[in-house]
């Protein structure tokens, strides 16, 4: 098993921390990882992006651009660079709140989901990355929603611990809502 993954939107909708996250759970579970950022000189309100490999196998390159197996694209300007390098079978993730184009691809199954209004609903727009999440989990059989709580608490460990359950409350609500 390997998935090779592309998280991308504006700088700070979490996108970086998503791909972190993921490459939590993907330590926790055993596998090889690897987690690599890409963002301009910006940042907050740029262009930001990371590649995420979850693998049983030696990661010879951390590179995913042109064989990507599932991309959460969290707007139109990260879809539309991202969207022609996903494999046939792949997911594609759309922040439909952002992105409101139709999005077809043939031979890939795009789900829409809300996830900035969703968040805004829960109760704060910066956990739009968790209700992204929340998607991974209903829609693939990578982990469970016990992985992702062991994993924030790992990545947020000695912080405010309400960043914990603000963000499990965003991914437990986007799973009863979506």
């Amino acid at each position: 098993m390997t998935k090779r993954i592309v998280c991308s939107g504006f700088g700070g909708q979490g996108v970086l921390t998503l791909g972190n996250v993921l490459a939590e759970i993907g330590m926790n579970k055993g596998l090889n990882v690897t987690w690599m950022p890409s963002y301009g000189a910006e940042m907050r309100g740029g262009t930001a992006n990371c590649s995420v490999i979850l693998s049983e196998k030696i990661i010879g390159s951390p590179m995913v651009q042109k064989k990507i197996d599932i991309l959460c694209a969290m707007n139109q300007p990260s879809l539309t660079k991202f969207l022609p390098h996903v494999k046939p079978g792949g997911v594609v993730f759309v922040n439909t709140s952002i992105v409101t184009d139709e999005v077809v691809c043939e031979g890939v199954k795009v789900v829409g989901i809300d996830a900035t209004n969703i968040a805004v609903k829960v109760g704060s727009a910066k956990v739009a990355n968790m209700v992204m999440l929340a998607g991974f989990i209903r829609e693939t059989d990578l982990f469970t929603l016990e992985d992702v709580k062991d994993a924030l608490e790992k990545r947020f460990a000695g912080k405010n611990p309400g960043i914990i359950k603000m963000n499990m409350d965003a991914i437990g609500e986007s799973l009863k809502l979506v």
